[in-house]
């Protein structure tokens, strides 16, 4: 065939499948296709992520109205996505204005729905009537199946344009977007497929992403979709949802069902221990909003609306510092903010300066003002608000964007939340008297970390100094290079001096066991000298207002003796780092030293100096020490075991604990910040009966030869 013939035959071919019937649906959806990422953000797994909420999403909004109890996704070998929910299902009737059935308008048609006008839904979380029809826009294929009126009701697309597929019935992975697809040219055809039960109703959808759009190494991350599935459980309330995964060798399938709300999830995200209880701050407010409405003429007309603007708060302040706050709209997750989040901090920040300015004298506040970050310091929080047609900005719906909703929710925080510090019951004032001083206790550690911050930096030969006079410090001001060692001990540090390389690697000896940060409070640790000097020393502050870039250091390396109060004193250290410093661990800056365990002096023959040998655990004593009965050496009895590095010389210690050239060293990273925090809070925490409990079932897995006793 010649290239002119054959460029006439693929146009001819491209012509027949091009047919006029869905010319303008095909118009619609093939913007999508050009600009995914005006619709879904991206086409990369954040993107291939959105498309599924938005199925997931209209399942929720059935469940929200109170239709759907039980929500199911299935992620399928040949790496479709299957959602099923037991709601209403999708109208099958024919649309008066399209002529088309509501099946093809919901997913061929952009910006259409039943979430216009307030008549199907009062509250969800689809608003743009774009969901569903980009979804299938963006899918190589997509399938429904509709349960209603005792029938099942079935119609297929391929990227957006409605057809059939020459699936073969009852083969095992018949359904495929490979399979021949015939576009329907005259009219669409809802087929009845099956037989429903009486009174059972429901929709399912499964689609495949289209690779010609999705990046080849998008794949749905199962986590962020347990993640979601739970959280949406405790958002709504009754609801089950159960997500399968069948795409590895093994499926895995969780099933989240919650009968509580927004105060369980709140003790679920909490990672500390509480000074308060979790708090519910209710209310609600109306306002007025002109809104372009459909008229039967099919025109849009400016209408004022009178909007409801429900608001459901749960709080609770913990003994630690860091935030973690969630907000949602209509049960969608807005991780940028909005105006609601903006509501709520600003009438969390003026009802305690209204508290503490009546409590000044009570709790010593001075001159002081309190800020956002030091109210917010320990607070686990979900603020939701429930409106029919919210304004997001953008389709991603990451940020919310309708104004009156933060006057309303400013209002509702600030009468419930006033009402619940003043409350005069005794066990609510204990709790009101603990918060407000843990509030002040931020706000002056916010300042005297900034004092800190402020003054602490390097000083050159002509400034003086005001670091701790015990500080070893180094001559070079590249901070990458530079390295803290903090010494355990009087003894460590003299050798430790001389072992050293003063141009790069500075020293702070401490003094025994400092304070257990995990349990003391943030003043507290401010007034222990330990905790002060190394802050001091590293000079970047500490808490919310650590500045990495202003640490004085590249690397701070913890060395401690290898035995059990060494042990100690290492986990006491970097509970210090973790809940004070975090940002240094996070960047990998952190590391533990690992001294020798062993010396074995081989004797050599003649006069040949003996060798040295250091081996770091008795398995890899004994393994050397096999190795050197093999060859038929001896060694020097007994083995010398180091119990501390002061027991050391300045040259072993060099050779072994502090020469680049030579040493190990542990870095100490915290890949999972929430299993980090338990365990800190398990083995350092203040409740003793869960560490007791830990070490008891425990005990069996311990080799007591390791005990150093």
């Amino acid at each position: 065939m010649s290239p002119a013939t054959a460029k006439k035959a693929a146009s001819t071919k491209s012509a027949k499948d091009y047919t006029a019937h869905h010319l303008q649906v095909l118009e619609g959806l093939e913007a999508v296709r050009k600009r995914p990422g005006m619709y879904i953000g991206s086409t990369d797994r954040r993107g291939l992520m959105h498309c599924m909420w938005e199925i997931i999403d209209n399942s929720v909004d059935e469940a929200l109205g109170g239709h759907a109890t039980r929500i199911e996704v299935l992620l399928r070998a040949d790496g479709s996505v299957e959602v099923s929910d037991d709601g209403r299902g999708i109208p099958v009737d024919i649309e008066p204005r399209t002529g088309l059935t509501g099946v093809e308008v919901v997913y061929t048609k952009l910006h259409a729905g039943g979430k216009f006008g307030g008549g199907s839904y009062t509250a969800s979380g689809g608003l743009h009537g774009v969901g569903a029809s980009v979804v299938n826009a963006l899918a190589s294929r997509l399938d429904v199946e509709i349960d209603r009126g005792g029938k099942t009701y079935a119609m297929s697309f391929r990227r957006g344009e409605p057809g059939s597929f020459s699936d073969v019935a009852g083969s095992k992975g018949s359904k495929s977007p490979e399979n021949d697809f015939t576009p329907y040219d005259r009219g669409s055809e809802l087929e009845v497929v099956g037989k429903a039960k009486r009174g059972v109703t429901g929709t399912r959808v499964r689609y495949w992403a289209d690779p010609h759009i999705f990046l080849q190494s998008a794949t749905v991350d199962l986590t962020a979709l347990l993640d979601r599935a739970r959280q949406t459980s405790f958002l709504v309330p009754g609801l089950t949802l159960v997500v399968r995964d069948e795409r590895g060798e093994e499926p895995v399938e969780e099933v989240f069902h919650h009968e509580g709300g927004i105060s369980e999830f709140v003790d679920f995200l909490t990672p500390d221990q509480p000074v308060t209880d979790v708090w519910r701050l209710q209310g609600s407010g109306t306002f007025t909003e002109t809104v372009p409405v459909l008229d039967d003429a099919g025109h849009m007309t400016p209408t004022d609306v009178e909007r409801e603007c429900e608001v459901d708060i749960a709080l609770r302040w913990g003994t630690g510092y860091e935030t973690s706050a969630s907000s949602f709209v209509n049960i969608i997750a807005t991780p940028k903010g909005g105006t609601h989040v903006t509501g709520f901090e600003q009438a969390l920040l003026k009802v305690f300066r209204k508290q503490l300015e009546a409590n000044s004298r009570k709790l010593k506040v001075g001159n002081d003002k309190v800020e956002k970050d030091d109210v917010l310091a320990g607070l686990t929080s979900v603020v939701t608000v429930r409106l029919a047609e919210p304004q997001f900005e953008g389709q991603t719906k990451e940020v919310l964007g309708t104004n009156a909703v933060r006057s309303i929710v400013a209002k509702v925080v600030e009468k419930e939340l006033t009402a619940r510090i003043t409350n005069p019951k005794r066990g609510e004032k204990q709790m009101a008297t603990q918060l407000l001083e843990k509030v002040v206790a931020e706000m002056k550690s916010r300042i005297s970390a900034r004092m800190h911050k402020e003054t602490q930096r390097r000083k050159n030969a002509l400034e003086t100094s005001t670091l701790p006079p015990k500080l070893r410090d180094c001559r070079s001001n590249d901070v990458d290079a530079t390295e803290l060692f903090i010494v355990e001990g009087d003894s460590a540090m003299g050798t430790a001096k001389e072992a050293r390389s003063s141009e790069f690697q500075a020293l702070l000896p401490i003094r025994g066991k400092i304070l257990n940060v995990q349990k003391a409070a943030v003043g507290d640790m401010l007034k222990n000298a330990e905790c002060a000097s190394i802050i001091q020393v590293i000079g970047a502050g500490s808490g919310r207002s650590f500045d990495i870039d202003a640490a004085r250091y590249g690397k701070v390396i913890i060395m401690t003796d290898a035995d059990v109060d060494g042990a100690h004193i290492r986990t006491l250290l970097l509970t210090l780092f973790f809940r004070y410093m975090r940002p240094l661990v996070e960047a990998g800056k952190v590391y533990a030293a690992v001294p020798p365990l062993h010396r074995i002096e081989v004797i050599n023959p003649g006069s040949k100096k003996n060798e040295l040998i250091y081996t770091y655990s008795e398995a890899e004593m004994r393994k050397a020490l096999a190795k050197l009965s093999s060859k038929g050496k001896k060694v020097k009895e007994p083995i010398q075991r180091y119990k501390g590095l002061g027991e050391m010389d300045a040259d072993q210690l060099a050779e072994t604990t502090m020469d680049p050239a030579h040493r190990m060293l542990r870095r100490v990273t915290t890949a999972d910040m929430e299993a980090a925090e338990e365990v800190f809070e398990l083995l350092m925490g203040k409740h003793v009966d869960p560490r007791r409990e830990f070490i008891v079932s425990s005990a069996d897995q311990l080799d007591r030869e390791r005990i150093d006793a």
